[in-house]
């Protein structure tokens, strides 16, 4: 691995400033760090820590009203902040367009960066459905976007991000919407591309369980700040910073099915368990109108 990094972030500063400019919203305040090839860093913390605005500064996708007024973004060596617009070309499409087919949003990364032929983007396209594990690639390319499922269409954006052959790729909450099945078979699909194509992965998400499971450091959030950052075993293991206590500590804990308590499952958990959780295992119990519990605390 290279001691130059991909991507070195130096004091980037991001804000939203109201309409009448009497307003300002300091979404990303100060954020440094550096990312390597092959390296995984997860960016985690709440909702409105700034995390999603951290991703559209890194592109230059901010949306009106948000500006970058300091600091700076260099991938490979360069300066994205210096560039002017037309350098700055991305793929228009953040979700798929329900009036396209697969195979023209496939192939339209490649046909605008590229300068592939219609039929050489398609056919392109067929290899990339393939490559994510898409079945029959070659109906699929003639398919819509309403005709497969969400789990589908979260591979075919994949798809769309790994077409050029890029070095980097950002995911912002990419398995949200996504069930827990769905999810574990997609996160995996995500590790075998990047193995297999060398990418440098920024993985951002509110699930700590996932940056454990997928990411090498982790940077945490709050209030547009990064408070916490480094490998992630040294986070988990020994975190230092309260807010990265309490957001570790937030994570359920699963019991293990071949080992389970006596009495209710989750009285070793619980914070007003009685005498009785330890020995006996709950009723169900009639709270309200179709609504039942197995707690001692209801019976």
């Amino acid at each position: 691995m290279s001691d130059t990094p991909l991507l070195d972030v130096r004091g980037l500063t991001t804000h939203y400033v109201s309409a009448r400019g009497t307003r300002v919203t300091r979404a990303v305040e100060d954020v440094s760090f550096t990312l390597r090839d092959g390296e995984t860093l997860g960016i985690v913390g709440e909702s409105g820590s700034g995390k999603t605005t951290l991703a559209l500064s890194l592109l230059r996708l901010l949306p009106p009203g948000a500006r970058i007024i300091a600091g700076a973004i260099r991938f490979e060596g360069e300066d994205l902040l210096a560039k002017r617009e037309p350098e700055m070309r991305q793929d228009p499409m953040a979700s798929l367009n329900p009036l396209f087919t697969i195979g023209d949003q496939v192939g339209e990364p490649l046909r605008v960066h590229e300068g592939a032929s219609r039929r050489g983007a398609w056919e392109r396209a067929r290899e990339l459905l393939g490559a994510v594990r898409i079945s029959a690639p070659n109906a699929r390319v003639r398919n819509y976007p309403h005709e497969l499922s969400g789990g589908m269409r979260q591979r075919i954006v994949g798809a769309i991000a790994i077409s050029c052959g890029p070095r980097l790729l950002i995911a912002d909450e990419p398995t949200t919407s996504l069930d827990v099945t769905i999810q574990a078979q997609y996160l995996s699909l995500l590790r075998e591309l990047q193995r297999a194509q060398g990418l440098a992965l920024i993985f951002i998400t509110h699930n700590l369980g996932i940056v454990a499971r997928m990411c090498d450091k982790v940077a945490v959030m709050y209030g547009g700040r990064i408070v916490e950052s480094g490998p992630v075993r040294r986070i988990f293991g020994a975190p230092a910073h309260p807010y990265t206590r309490a957001l570790i500590e937030s994570i359920p804990k699963p019991p293990d099915p071949a080992a389970l308590p006596e009495g209710c499952a989750f009285h070793p958990r619980c914070p007003v368990r009685l005498e009785k959780c330890a020995t006996e295992r709950p009723r169900d119990s009639v709270v309200g109108d179709e609504h039942r519990t197995a707690c001692w605390l209801h019976g």
